[in-house]
């Protein structure tokens, strides 16, 4: 696909300065681009590369005042980063999403409909009573339970299993390995020390615009439902317990765990590694930094965690910086006992 300087500018609704009829046919970093490629500005890091890279444009914020002639066309924006991927978006779904029609052998129950420009691919699955919307890409080995919805344009990658009654919305991504709908951990201790097994009869629901990282788990609700809210993000190796709610536009990075029936706010922001225990409520644009334990519920908004037990980020640098002063403290106190016990001269 071919497109001009100033075609790509239109869309951004944004200034040319240079050759608008300069032909786009790819995206590249700064650093790295040929001819024929568009880039971006959004780091003042990169800066440099700007007046030397071979990009034939790139898109820069309108403010950006320049040190020396710059080589490339210029697409001037409000917003670079926010623009780029834009563009990352659209070619995405040109070039990924660009099957359709079903591959062989490919499993459609009789009960279940699917909406018209999809894509099944090879070994996917589709159980009984399915509603699944137009527009909607599944990748091969691909499971779907009985009585599953699918929104529009939602997108499925090789290897995702979605449990029976699992609700998910337009326009998701649920990437490779995932499993949404597993049983959540509920176990009752029995008084010879062993579990009874608590059956899972709730589901999961993913609103609109969600996407889900690979080999992330989402355990189904033991009764009602599991939610993640419009827009969030999950990153891969995420595990989200049951009847968990993630709020709207939430991100949470790789390799967290968030215990059942716990509340997370909306906009909120949750880092690699990071704990969160059960029962507790996180209030809208809660920050907890990479590898913090939440055990208790926050109430006051905008709040950045750091630690385990995680607390207010001012209290925990300050205690860290105690901390990495302890052995000198205690040098000096050792100090001080010695002369506190020493006889006294003469």
């Amino acid at each position: 696909m071919e497109f001009t300087v100033g075609q790509i500018a239109e869309v951004l609704r944004g200034a040319v300065e240079g050759d608008a009829a300069q032909q786009i046919n790819r995206l590249a970093k700064i650093e790295e681009a040929q001819a024929g490629a568009l880039s971006f500005l959004a780091n003042p890091k990169y800066e440099p590369y700007l007046y030397t890279t071979a990009a034939s444009a790139v898109i820069v914020s309108r403010t950006l005042e320049l040190r020396q002639p710059v080589p490339a066309a210029l697409i001037r924006v409000d917003d670079p980063y926010t623009s780029f991927t834009t563009l990352l978006e659209f070619y995405q779904q040109a070039t990924r999403t660009g099957k359709r029609g079903v591959e062989e052998p490919a499993y459609l129950a009789a009960s279940s409909t699917i909406g018209e420009n999809h894509y099944r691919g090879a070994f996917s699955y589709v159980g009984e009573n399915c509603q699944i919307g137009r527009d909607v890409v599944i990748f091969p080995h691909v499971f779907i339970g009985d009585r599953c919805k699918i929104g529009d344009g939602t997108i499925l990658y090789a290897g995702a299993k979605i449990y029976a009654e699992t609700v998910i919305g337009a326009r998701c991504t649920v990437h490779a390995g995932a499993v949404i709908g597993s049983d959540g951990f509920g176990f009752a201790p029995q008084p010879d020390g062993s579990y009874r097994t608590i059956p899972q009869i709730g589901n999961v629901v993913l609103e609109d615009n969600v996407s889900v990282g690979a080999n992330a788990t989402i355990d189904c609700a033991t009764m009602g439902s599991t939610i993640i809210r419009e827009g969030a993000k999950i990153d891969n190796l995420v595990q989200i317990a049951h009847n968990v709610e993630i709020g709207r536009h939430t991100v949470v990075a790789a390799q967290t765990g968030i215990s059942g029936s716990t509340k997370i706010g909306d906009f909120c922001v949750l880092a690699g590694q990071a704990g969160i225990a059960g029962h507790l409520s996180l209030a809208n644009r809660t920050t907890v930094t990479a590898q913090s334990g939440v055990g208790k519920s926050i109430k006051e908004e905008g709040v950045l965690l750091q630690g385990s037990p995680a607390f207010n980020l001012r209290d925990s640098l300050r205690a860290n910086a105690v901390f990495r002063h302890l052995p000198d403290l205690e040098r000096r106190l050792t100090q001080l006992e010695r002369r506190r016990t020493e006889p006294e001269k003469p």
